[in-house]
């Protein structure tokens, strides 16, 4: 029945919809542009209508340029970025957003140029899926019967390899068999050192790279002589030295710069291209063992990441074309032009928002981030709308952010009926912090993460034709539906997926997700070949959504809450009624809603709810399916379209914005764009397709790693409360010595903060944008030897040790964790008494310091 709508959708309104659905896929300008997509610390966009309008940013907005110039008989002119300004920039002709592919075209002084950004995002081979590798190819061809002398200048600034610009970076050229590339990196090399938002990776090394046989000239090498050289006579000014030695901030420091010469060029095609590549070495921290990315597993070093990539290029490029063409062909059959769309400025995105980890048996794990919302890593009500695209591709991809998750949710650290909510703060996946974290219950999602859990586990049996899967977890998963039975139907008032949206009693579409979670476990019992268990809950769910009618039912709609007459919101939850054919809710809840949420969208898009005007993209796409009509699909999806093309917010694709302004509320780059793929899985042919050609067959995974040991050394508020001298104003120099007087400082108990940032148990109000604290602690000779600080940092956090730097901490971390010490913060400590003096500045949202030692055994 859902493969003849599907068909029937393909088909019926074909005609109707393909003069508004060309013209706007002639028209499509996304508010900001894929270039290099690979993981959050590797994504560099374009945030403009050309690629010579602004300079390339990471996601997060920073400034991270890449450069482009082509000189054609002697005359140069802009590709990429705004630099140099005198430079006239080459007329862009077209602008092409494909799922692997961005593909912009150029034409003047009789050359036509196409710059194309490849990532191999092809989601069979997670190998090829964790590369953090982009391709950029230049073709050029001449339109005017006649050759042209063509040469082509890129480069990479060492922008791209710190989180800001002050931090000190070193470079080097090397040879890698038939490759040569370009090194650059920050000099410290803080690996998986912070955690948080808005930060940016500052370990590991970026690549710029070409095959040998293309015969590139290389330097690295001030950015204006680099230009200025090619500009003038199509070459490069001597590379510059790096010295490990010296202080050469990524702002001055030189780009890594690359130029080919096409020659004579005439009406044939010539090609050239280049990699850039970012190895990480580590990419993520889980339960405080750093993991290697996916594509590292078996040994794999840079100089093995750039020769596979260079030899694989040429198939590369013939596979990733044929697969975005079907695709494309896909979306477009399911959902029309608009559709076909949105789906390929997501697909990138949603990859490029987590990273693929190899566990201790070499098998995939993939931890996204909660880009621009509060920076936790594998978010249960973020997964879950990302879900559908990773459900799409097979198997293996959608086990794979599954698995870390359940290892802590079935360990002894997770004591609640319910299911987490996170895993940490990104890039450290070491338990919940979100709320009261593992400590209490305020502000968790009990019955949003449970029916999340219940419902994609459904997904992947639905996708197998077996629930063995589910069965590796299936105690969990009957203490999560028997949590549901009790608290699900009417939630009490709790947070959902849209907890920006706040608190709410009674809300009717988080017990639709109820509803459906006991229909999907009931499912996983059937296929288990539990038909009383199977028949029990199956029941209970029919029950239920019988009841969700009546009670829900406000005359030509249904509530936001039961206890709310006149009220409305989206019910996207129900997708998984259709896609799951589960079959418990009537026809007419759908249609109903329908009609209703038609009357109600606004110019860029149908509100969330009744609260506010602004709305969730992702949401949209899932309520757009719900009465498998395509009429009614396009008609939901048509504003989203409107409000990509006209929103002033140059930022990636956000998921939550206004839809009468088009503009951003927040959220940029997420993963959750992921779910705008919920369509296709209503088409079992095209989802079994897809799933089939899973390559990796993951199965076997790693047991959860084994915490280390913590002793209490030194208390922090969280065992004891301890008197700090504390100041809000800018002290002396030498603040941080031994010798310096604080006795005119207050003194106040830890921790210092406010209430409400995740984590914190502040007991002396901190709430300006800077806090400086000293105190003094005593450690025995025999505790030493282990030591590590016990903190708890929101935002960003100096600890000195008897006057010397023991930690430079970014970002914040929601959590008590434990830091290693520097090496001279180490050794600056002595058996006795010891000065501790911390500086922590607030950046943003909550703020909490405190500050403890603890003796860390490896078990």
């Amino acid at each position: 029945m859902i493969n003849n709508f599907i068909h029937r959708l393909g088909c019926l309104f074909a005609t109707v919809t393909l003069g508004f659905s060309a013209m706007a896929a002639e028209s499509f300008r996304p508010p900001s542009v894929p270039l290099v997509a690979c993981n959050p610390y590797f994504s560099i966009w374009s945030p403009a209508d050309k690629l010579t309008d602004a300079d390339t940013t990471h996601w997060t907005g920073k400034s991270q340029r890449l450069t482009g110039l082509i000189r054609i008989d002697g005359r140069t002119y802009r590709l990429m970025g705004t630099e140099p300004a005198a430079i006239p920039a080459l007329a862009q002709t077209h602008l092409e957003v494909l799922p692997t592919r961005t593909i912009y075209s150029f034409a003047g002084a009789g050359v036509n140029v196409t710059l194309t950004f490849m990532t191999a995002a092809l989601p069979e081979d997670i190998d090829l899926l964790s590369r953090p590798v982009t391709y950029l190819t230049c073709d050029c061809s001449a339109t005017d019967g006649q050759k042209h002398d063509v040469e082509t200048y890129f480069d990479a600034s060492s922008e791209l390899t710190v989180n800001t610009p002050d931090q000190s970076v070193v470079w080097s050229a090397e040879k890698m068999g038939g490759v040569t590339a370009l090194k650059t990196g920050s000099k410290d090399q803080r690996i998986l050192a912070e955690s948080g938002d808005d930060i940016r990776i500052d370990w590991g090394y970026l690549y710029v790279a070409a095959t040998r046989d293309q015969k590139p000239l290389i330097a690295q090498v001030n950015a204006a002589a680099a230009r200025d050289a090619f500009a003038g006579e199509g070459k490069l000014s001597p590379s510059v030295s790096s010295s490990e030695d010296a202080k050469q901030p990524a702002s001055s420091a030189p780009v890594s710069a690359l130029v080919f010469h096409y020659g004579k060029v005439g009406e044939q095609p010539a090609s050239h291209w280049l990699m850039l590549a970012y190895d990480d070495l580590y990419a993520i921290q889980y339960m405080k063992k750093n993991l290697r990315p996916y594509w590292r597993r078996n040994g794999d070093d840079a100089a093995a990441l750039l020769k596979k990539s260079a030899h694989d290029y040429a198939s590369l490029k013939v596979r990733c074309e044929k697969f975005d063409r079907e695709l494309v062909a896909d979306m477009t059959a399911a959902g029309g032009d608009n559709y076909a769309l949105l789906g390929s400025l997501a697909y990138r995105q949603c990859f490029a928002a987590g990273v693929f980890v190899a566990d201790a048996n070499g098998q995939p794990l993939q931890f996204c981030k909660e880009n621009h919302s509060n920076g936790c890593i594998s978010t249960s009500d973020v997964f879950y709308p990302m879900s559908p695209q990773f459900l799409l591709f097979g198997p293996s991809v959608a086990k794979s952010f599954i698995v870390p998750f359940m290892n802590y949710a079935t360990s002894e650290r997770w004591k609640f009926p319910f299911a987490p909510h996170d895993l940490g703060t990104y890039p450290k996946a070491n338990g919940q912090v979100y709320g009261d974290g593992e400590r209490g219950v305020n502000n968790q999602m009990p019955v949003e993460e449970t029916g999340n859990l219940l419902c994609l586990f459904a997904a992947v049996a639905e996708m197998e034709g077996n629930a063995k899967f589910a069965g590796l977890y299936w105690n969990q998963l009957e203490r999560w539906a028997a949590y549901l039975k009790e608290k699900g139907f009417d939630p009490e008032k709790q947070l959902c997926t849209d907890d920006f949206a706040g608190h709410l009693a009674h809300n009717v579409n988080l017990s639709a997700k109820a509803i459906c979670g006991l229909g999907s476990f009931a499912k996983l019992c059937e296929l288990r070949g539990d038909k009383a268990k199977a028949d029990e809950y199956f029941q209970i769910a029919r029950e239920s959504a019988q009841r969700w009618v009546q009670e829900a039912d406000d005359g030509d709609h249904f509530r936001l809450a039961f206890d709310r007459p006149g009220s409305w919101s989206q019910k996207y939850n129900l997708v998984w009624d259709g896609v799951l054919g589960l079959n418990l809710f009537p026809a007419g809840v759908a249609r109903k809603e329908m009609d209703f949420y038609k009357k109600m969208q606004n110019k860029y898009g149908l509100p969330l709810d009744n609260r506010e005007t602004y709305t969730k993209l992702d949401w949209i796409v899932w309520t757009a399916t719900l009465t498998r009509d395509r009429a009614d699909f396009e008609a939901l999806i048509a504003p989203e379209i409107n409000y990509l093309n006209h929103t002033a917010d140059r930022a990636p694709m956000s998921d939550w914005y206004q839809t009468k302004s088009a503009r951003k509320v927040g959220f940029t780059a997420r993963p959750v764009v992921g779910g705008v793929f919920m369509p296709l899985l209503y088409d079992k042919a095209v989802w079994q397709k897809y799933a089939r050609r899973d390559e990796v067959k993951a199965a076997n995974w790693a047991p959860i790693p084994k915490s280390p040991t913590v002793i209490v050394v030194v208390p922090a508020a969280d065992q004891l409360a301890a008197k700090w001298h504390y100041t809000t104003q800018q002290p002396g120099a030498d603040w941080t010595h031994v010798n310096f007087d604080v006795t005119s400082w207050p003194e106040g108990w830890s921790g210092f903060g406010v209430r409400d940032t995740p984590g914190a148990i502040p007991r002396t109000t901190w709430d300006t944008s800077d806090i400086w604290l000293r105190r003094d602690v005593d450690i025995s000779s025999s505790q030493l030897k282990d030591i590590e600080l016990w903190f708890h940092h929101d935002d960003e956090a100096e600890v000195y040790i008897n006057g010397v730097l023991a930690l430079d901490a970014g970002g914040f971390v929601g959590r008590y964790d434990y830091f290693p010490l520097t090496d001279k913060g180490r050794a600056a400590l002595r058996p006795g008494k010891n000065t501790v003096a911390i500086h922590c500045h607030q950046t943003g949202g909550g703020q909490y310091v405190d500050l403890g030692f603890v003796d860390v055994k490896t078990n």
